[in-house]
């Protein structure tokens, strides 16, 4: 059964809620959005999908440390859109971590939803390097 304009209405209300709580480094309030059973495929890892973290337990780790690290990080959202239960969001992220230079990255996440509840946040980004 295909997704309405209201279901489509409500799955952007969810992103936006839950990217507003990054913005607060809000870790229950982003957790609050997520499926137990979820997924978050990082930019970066191991395998060409990057580094799969399972479940709230593994995303709850990780938003701890990065937040930790990188005390000043903020999230500009320049656009979400919506397709069925499928959300993009493209977005720029600052910050500067305690171990490295300042951050600056583009980027987009494509976020799938079921019942309302996040299950899959799958994320990818540019970043600067300088020229070799």
């Amino acid at each position: 059964m295909a997704m309405g304009k209201t279901d489509e209405a409500n799955a952007l209300a969810v992103i936006e809620r839950c990217c507003d709580a990054f913005n607060r480094h809000d870790i229950e309030g982003i957790l609050s959005d997520f499926a137990d059973a979820s997924v978050w495929l990082l930019a970066l890892g191991p395998n060409p999908d990057g580094r799969k973290l399972n479940g709230k337990a593994e995303i709850r780790a990780l938003l701890t440390q990065r937040f930790r690290d990188i005390p000043d990080m903020n999230w500009a959202v320049i656009r979400h859109f919506a397709s069925g239960n499928l959300v993009c969001s493209e977005w720029t992220v600052t910050g500067t971590p305690k171990s490295g230079p300042r951050i600056n990255w583009l980027g987009v996440d494509i976020w799938e939803l079921k019942g309302g509840k996040i299950t899959k946040k799958d994320t990818y980004w540019k970043q600067v390097v300088k020229a070799a």
